[in-house]
């Protein structure tokens, strides 16, 4: 059993030291969700360290270049030396009192979690994980991942979480191009591996969120994240199949949103389109459903949905060929012009973009 008075005092001592803003921060992973997290700690007065592999994104960071669109090279300019480093070497978690993970975690090409930059954040983590040490998980995944994979890597230090290091997870919520919702007017949801690690991490973002909202479990935060993106992947898909239906129907699919809309409740609008695309909805929900073929559950929403979503994009490509045909063209020798690449406007982001296909 541990020594409760000695682990009382690892919990006040990582409390005190972020209460008073003196802990070190590392941010392992400067993406669009690791990059505004480093610079808004910064920002409240943490000493932060981020890091990166890429060193072409860190030799820019270091001349105060931005790379992530929500992060105008300004806010990093402002900010002293001392306050925000950039590193490659994972070595410098050892002085920290803090780390939070932040690197990608893809699909691979059967549609599996590809964690292999996880396990190798977390192993790297473990190397140099210190007693009273703060860690926590961002990384979008399937629930269970910081308890059944982040938690026994770190474990392999010999320290125990709960006793000698602290461990949570939480959902990132960054919607890259937005203005009116940001990291800090956007609710944090938190859940931790025990109580004391709940309250470490609650204590930490409410440094530079406005509202943190406490889950009983890291499975439960794990899920929150799924449930969101599941949310927008279904209801596009259902309004993508409400464009397919009101064609067929020579309804205006448009006027049917837009009025539909008018309805004061119960009724969420989402506009069709040729697809899905960005680095959540195309993926999130696929975790989901790899969680849960693990336990004999086939998750027929899901899968339906990432059907529908994924056949828009030559469902537009056909009815631009039938345009073409009801004058007289044919695709070949014409010459098409596609506004908008990215998966959303105002980003520079084609990661998983229906308009990739659609030129293709």
């Amino acid at each position: 059993m541990p020594d409760i008075p000695s682990k009382n005092r690892i919990k006040r001592r990582i409390i005190e030291r972020i209460e008073a803003r003196s802990a070190r921060v590392s941010v392992v992973g400067l993406g669009y969700v690791g990059l505004p997290l480093a610079v808004s700690f910064a920002e409240a007065g943490f000493a932060v360290v981020g890091i990166d592999t890429d060193q072409e994104k860190l030799e820019g960071l270091r001349q105060d270049v931005s790379h992530v669109p929500d992060i105008p090279s300004e806010r990093l300019y402002r900010l002293p030396a001392e306050k925000l480093e950039f590193h490659s070497a994972h070595e410098r978690v050892v002085e920290c009192d803090a780390v939070i993970i932040c690197v990608p975690t893809p699909l691979g090409k059967t549609r599996d979690p590809d964690l292999s930059c996880l396990i190798r954040a977390s192993e790297s983590v473990s190397e140099h994980l210190q007693s009273g040490m703060l860690v926590i998980l961002e990384s979008t995944t399937y629930p269970g991942t910081t308890e059944e994979l982040v938690q026994p890597i770190l474990e392999s230090s010999g320290l125990r979480a709960g006793s000698d290091f602290f461990l949570a997870f939480s959902p990132e919520r960054i919607d890259p191009g937005r203005s009116d919702f940001i990291l800090t007017n956007t609710p944090k949801v938190v859940g931790g591996v025990t109580p004391d690690c709940l309250e470490a991490a609650v204590m930490l973002y409410r440094q530079i969120v406005d509202r943190v909202v406490e889950v009983s479990s890291t499975q439960a935060a794990e899920m929150v994240k799924l449930l969101e993106n599941t949310f927008r992947a279904v209801n596009i898909a259902l309004v993508n199949e409400i464009a397919i239906m009101c064609d067929k129907l020579d309804v205006d699919v448009w006027e049917v949103v837009e009025a539909a809309a008018t309805k004061p409740y119960g009724f969420m609008p989402f506009s069709p389109g040729p697809g899905v695309g960005g680095h959540c909805i195309p993926l999130d929900p696929h975790y989901l459903s790899w969680k849960l073929k693990t336990l004999n559950y086939n998750a027929r929403f899901i899968q339906l949905a990432g059907e529908i979503n994924s056949q828009m994009p030559e469902y537009w490509t056909t009815k631009i060929q039938d345009a073409l045909n009801d004058r007289g063209q044919s695709v070949k020798g014409s010459r098409i012009l596609l506004l908008g690449v990215a998966y959303k406007k105002d980003v520079d982001d084609v990661r998983e973009s229906p308009a990739l296909d659609m030129i293709e």
